[in-house]
């Protein structure tokens, strides 16, 4: 039920937040993607869409991807929907999802 609050509330807010900003200039030299996923550059539609990086959700917060209401939140981070269910995206549970993507190469 909290998921489903969650991902009910992240769709409310995402028009608000759906703002786009401007592409930042590219630097000599700077690698083109990022080297690893992560909770607040990565957007969980990417990370859904990987097992891998999916089965790293499923453990740190279960039943998160498999809420049928899910796909409403693809475009957000996780960083930007832990607001809505603090309870369950904890802060804890980031650092945890973030140290288990880090170990994960970015497919491209």
């Amino acid at each position: 039920m909290k998921v489903l609050l969650l991902v009910a509330a992240a769709a409310i807010a995402s028009p608000a937040l759906a703002q786009t900003a401007p592409a930042p200039a590219a630097t000599a030299g700077a690698p083109a993607v990022a080297a690893h996923y992560s909770v607040e550059a990565t957007d969980l539609g990417t990370l859904l869409d990987n097992p891998q990086t999916k089965a790293i959700i499923d453990k740190h917060i279960p039943g998160m991807s498999s809420n049928p209401q899910i796909e409403m939140a693809r475009g957000m981070t996780l960083k930007v929907i832990q607001p809505y269910a603090a309870d369950t995206v904890t802060d804890a549970a980031l650092a945890a999802i973030d140290a288990d993507l880090a170990k994960v190469p970015v497919k491209k």
